[in-house]
This record gives structure tokens, sequence and C-alpha cells, in this order.
């Protein structure tokens, strides 16, 4: 069956930073898009990063420059690369998988656990 595990988040000072992985499996990997969604304590959830099965990456606003995605076809793989992470970065993580790339929650078939990301000094 499908399955992504997200793993790599965990507490981090302001300024540090963290590589998210989220290992798929049960579909086939190199033809979906891959999207991280995040979900602050009360509120909803938001699209970070998107990449496309030819490596096309979108980003919200609030990471660009900050934040890279990326993916290993050959490990079934994406990464979430996070640099000069903020309190406000915050959240639970999770990634995502679906046929085209978008930032839309409802464009994605498969959806992770999600992992703790929590930026506090």
């Amino acid at each position: 069956q499908v399955q992504l595990v997200e793993s790599g988040g965990g507490l981090v000072q302001p300024g540090g930073s963290l590589r998210l992985s989220c290992a798929a499996s049960g579909f086939t990997f190199n033809n979906y898009a891959m999207g991280w969604f995040r979900q602050a304590p009360g509120k909803e959830r938001e699209a970070v990063s998107a990449i496309s099965s030819n490596t096309y990456t979108v980003y919200a606003d609030s990471v660009k420059g900050r934040f890279t995605i990326s993916r290993d076809n050959a490990k079934n793989t994406v990464y979430l690369q996070m640099n000069s992470l903020k309190p406000e970065d915050t959240g639970v993580y999770y990634c995502a998988a679906g046929p085209a790339l978008s930032m839309r929650e409802y464009a994605y078939n498969y959806w992770g656990q999600g992992t703790q990301v929590t930026v506090s000094s």
C-alpha cells in the first residue's frame, strides 16, 4: 500500500537549519508531484513548497530564499532543506503526493503522518 514517511523534524533555535525527508513507497514515485505542507497550532494547514515530476519547484512567499525542495527518484525520497528558521516556521510538516504540481491540498492523493518542527530558543 501507499506509504509516505516523514523524518528529520525536531527542536532548533531561530536561525538554525533542518532537513526533512519523506520516503515514499507503494506508487510510481517518478510520476508524481510531491508537496510539503505545514500546520501550526491553532491554524489551518498551508502549503510550503512543491516539486513536479520533472523537478519544477514552487514555494510559498514566506519561505522563498530560505527553504529548498528537492527529490531523489532513485531513492523515492523528497527533501525539504530549511535554513534561517524562524519561530513562525513551527508546526507539523506533512509531505504529500499527487498527479500534478500544485500548492492546493485537494490536488494531493496521498499524505504522510507528519513530523514536528519546533523553532524556539
